[in-house]
């Protein structure tokens, strides 16, 4: 079972930042990752995508404010949220596709293992 964990979320005020990070205890060098969030009652949405050589790609919703980042020595992903609105309220997901070469954030639906979640809250 591919197990991820994420961490980091909580709650901040509109303009704010946050870092979230997913841990896992596989290698993380030959696989796709992401980010997600999900609005109760609405689909979940890919926002940040990063390939195994390091290309990212982003959801128009968050580009120019989040950073997806990867360190696999320590097999970490990472999600820099700059700029937070009370649009990005959510609960956060990593995930992983089986696939390391081209993985867009169009392509969300590929990504077929994903995480408990973390809370994220801005208010205004």
């Amino acid at each position: 079972q591919v197990h991820l964990e994420e961490s980091g979320g909580g709650s901040v005020q509109a303009g704010g930042s946050l870092t979230l990070s997913c841990a896992a205890s596989w290698d993380y060098n030959t696989y796709c990752l992401g980010w997600f969030r999900q609005v109760p009652g609405n689909d979940r949405e890919g926002i940040a995508t990063i390939n195994a050589d390091g290309d990212t790609d982003y959801a128009k919703s968050v580009q120019g404010r989040f950073t997806i980042r990867r360190l696999n020595a320590n097999n970490t992903l990472y999600l820099q949220m700059d700029n937070l609105q009370p649009g990005d309220t959510a609960i956060y997901y990593c995930a992983r596709r089986d696939w390391w070469r081209l993985c867009p954030v169009r392509e969300a639906p590929k990504f077929n293992h994903h995480g408990q979640g973390t809370q994220v809250t801005v208010s205004s």
